[in-house]
C-alpha cells in the first residue's frame, strides 16, 4: 500500500511545475515573442507615456504581474496538463496580429498580445493554469486603449448624458441656460461639450482603478463587482459637475478664466473626487453589510 502511496506522490511531483527546468525555455521564448511585438508594444507603451488619458496602462503589467506573484504557490501546486488546444489560440492570435497590421488597426495588434500569452498557457500548462490565471490576463487588456470605432459610438451619447446633467444642476443653481445637443448657451459664454470632455477617457481609468482597488482591497467577489460597476455612474456624475462649474465659473467670474487654466486643472480635481466617490461607495457597502447583519440576527 505505501508502494503504491509513493508512486502516486512522485507521480503527482513529476507533473507539477518545476521552475529551473524553464527559465531557459521561457527566456528563448520571450525573445521571439519580443521580436514579433517589438513594435506593437512600443507604440502602445509610447501611447501610455504622451496621451495623460492612458498613463494608468503602465500600472495593468505590473498589477498583472502582483496578481501572479500572488498566486505562485497555487500555480506551484497545479499539474502540467499541456492541451494542443493552445495551439489554435495562438494561431488566431497571429491571425489576429496580421490583420491588424494589414488594416493598421492598433486595437487588434495589441489585443492579439493578450490572446498570444492565453494561448500559450493553455498549450504549456494546461488549463487549470488558464483559469488560474484568467484574471490577471483578462486585466491586460484594460491596459489596451479603446478602438476608434468602439470609441466614437460611447462617447456621442455620454457627451449628451454630461450635457442635460450639467445644463440641470446649472438650471436648479437657477443660471440661464438654453441646452441645444451638446451645447450649453449661458447669457455669457457657450459651452460645448465635445468628445475630449465626454468623460469617457477617465471612465476606462477610473474603471481601471477600481478593478485594483477592488483586488487589492476587497475580498468579497459581489463587492468587487459593485465597485467595478459603480464606477462607471461615478465617472459619469464626476464629468458632468466639471461641466456644470465651468458654467459657473464663467457665468460669475469671467469667461475666459473658465476656459483656460481651470478647465485643465479641474480635470486633475474631478477625477481625486471619483476616486473619493469610489473610497465612500466602498465604506457604504460595508456599512449596509453590517447593518444586513444586525438585522438577519435580530
Amino acid at each position: 500500500m505505501s508502494t503504491v502511496t509513493e508512486r502516486w506522490a512522485a507521480s503527482e511531483t513529476e507533473h507539477r511545475f518545476d521552475w529551473h527546468r524553464w527559465v531557459w525555455p521561457a527566456a528563448l521564448l520571450a525573445l521571439l515573442v519580443g521580436f514579433l511585438y517589438a513594435d506593437v508594444l512600443a507604440r502602445l507603451v509610447r501611447d501610455w507615456w504622451n496621451d495623460p488619458d492612458f498613463s494608468h496602462g503602465f500600472f495593468v503589467p505590473a498589477f498583472a504581474g502582483f496578481v501572479i506573484w500572488q498566486r505562485r504557490h497555487q500555480l506551484a501546486r497545479l499539474p502540467l496538463q499541456p492541451s494542443w488546444l493552445g495551439l489554435a489560440v495562438i494561431g488566431g492570435s497571429l491571425c489576429t496580429l496580421i490583420v491588424g497590421v494589414l488594416g493598421a488597426e492598433l486595437f487588434l495588434q495589441r489585443s492579439s498580445f493578450v490572446l498570444l500569452l492565453t494561448g500559450l498557457v493553455i498549450h504549456f500548462f494546461g488549463w487549470s493554469w488558464f483559469r488560474a490565471l484568467l484574471f490577471p490576463l483578462a486585466c491586460l487588456f484594460l491596459m489596451i486603449p479603446i478602438p476608434s470605432i468602439l470609441y466614437n459610438r460611447i462617447a456621442f451619447p455620454l457627451q449628451l448624458l454630461a450635457s442635460e446633467i450639467a445644463a440641470t444642476v446649472l438650471a436648479v443653481l437657477r443660471v440661464p441656460v438654453l441646452l441645444e445637443g451638446n451645447v450649453i448657451r449661458l447669457p455669457y459664454m457657450m459651452l460645448e461639450v465635445v468628445e475630449a470632455c465626454s468623460g469617457l477617457r477617465s471612465l476606462v481609468s477610473l474603471l481601471t482603478l477600481a478593478v485594483i482597488y477592488g483586488h487589492l482591497f476587497e475580498p468579497n467577489l459581489f463587492r468587487r463587482a459593485v465597485l467595478v460597476l459603480g464606477a462607471v455612474p461615478v465617472a459619469v456624475l464626476a464629468n458632468s459637475m466639471r461641466v456644470a462649474g465651468t458654467g459657473l465659473l464663467g457665468h460669475y467670474w469671467e469667461p475666459e478664466k473658465a476656459q483656460g487654466f481651470f478647465h485643465t486643472f479641474s480635470g486633475l480635481v474631478v477625477f481625486l473626487i471619483s476616486l473619493f466617490l469610489l473610497f465612500a461607495l466602498h465604506g457604504t457597502l460595508h456599512v449596509l453589510q453590517g447593518w444586513w447583519s444586525r438585522r438577519k440576527t435580530l
